[in-house]
């Protein structure tokens, strides 16, 4: 059963899926989409171009799908994708995309995005991302699978952090955090591997010894950069997916890597 508020605003042409719960004094435009079982709180705006997927939970106060904060932008239409099961805290922020950059912003399923945190125009986030509260996102930024972004952290536009990376607070990213790593300080620097992370996402003793000679071939062998991509490339590891991932990664990197 759908419930919607007598005080809340909803535009005839917002397409409202089944069950879904929509709180006192929330708008929600025209174009907006919201699947079954998602959860709108009280004062929650929800702008056109906005899609939110299945039993998803809107707390008070969260701005969804405002046009993108980019001088160039001129009123485009462009689109904010949000998939399923998502907790989307207090004040949180998220923004529409822009031409330039695709014109979408995606968020995956099953992330956590905590109060007073932002994600800017043309993000893309993967699922069962945590954002702790006042975490920032720039435009642009790719955020791989069970990444976590610690509270009151800045991220640089074009930045990737890739999957299961895990960043203190208060810290400022302006180059790519590798995935599997963990990355803290004023200006990120590495601390080796999330091991805690990896151990409790289940991953194999044999990957774990293959990510941390992977990660001291990289960081602490004294090779430059481009040799110890080499010499990880020619070792027997290189052939472990999650090594994979790691090596490629890097080499794709357009910002320059954090180290």
């Amino acid at each position: 059963m759908t419930l919607i508020h007598p005080t809340a605003t909803v535009d005839p042409k917002a397409e409202i899926g089944e069950g879904v719960e929509i709180g006192p004094y929330s708008v929600i435009e025209k174009g907006v989409s919201i699947r079954e079982g998602t959860k709108i709180g009280p004062h929650v705006v929800i702008r056109e171009g906005t899609e939110i997927g299945k039993g998803c939970h809107v707390f008070q106060f969260a701005s969804i799908g405002e046009a993108p904060q980019f001088s160039g932008y001129r009123g485009e239409r462009t689109s904010l994708r949000i998939g399923d099961r998502n907790i989307i805290r207090e004040f949180v922020t998220l923004h529409r995309g822009t031409v330039k950059g695709g014109g979408k912003t995606v968020i995956g399923n099953d992330n956590f995005i905590m109060a007073y945190s932002h994600v800017a125009h043309d993000c893309q986030i993967g699922n069962q991302v945590v954002m702790a509260n006042g975490a920032t996102l720039a435009g642009h930024i790719l955020i791989e699978d069970y990444a976590i972004i610690g509270g009151l952290s800045a991220i640089h536009q074009f930045c990737r952090v890739g999957a299961h990376a895990i960043i203190g607070g208060l810290t400022g990213v302006l180059l790519d955090i590798p995935p599997y790593t963990k990355a803290q300080g004023d200006r990120a620097r590495l601390y080796g591997l999330n091991t805690v992370g990896l151990k409790r996402a289940n991953f194999s003793e044999e990957t774990l010894r293959a990510l941390k000679k992977a990660y001291r071939i990289v960081f602490r062998s004294g090779l430059t950069l481009e040799k110890a991509m080499k010499k990880l490339a020619e070792d027997e590891i290189s052939q472990i997916p999650q090594v994979q991932h790691f090596l490629q990664f890097i080499q794709g990197s357009k910002r320059g890597i954090s180290r």
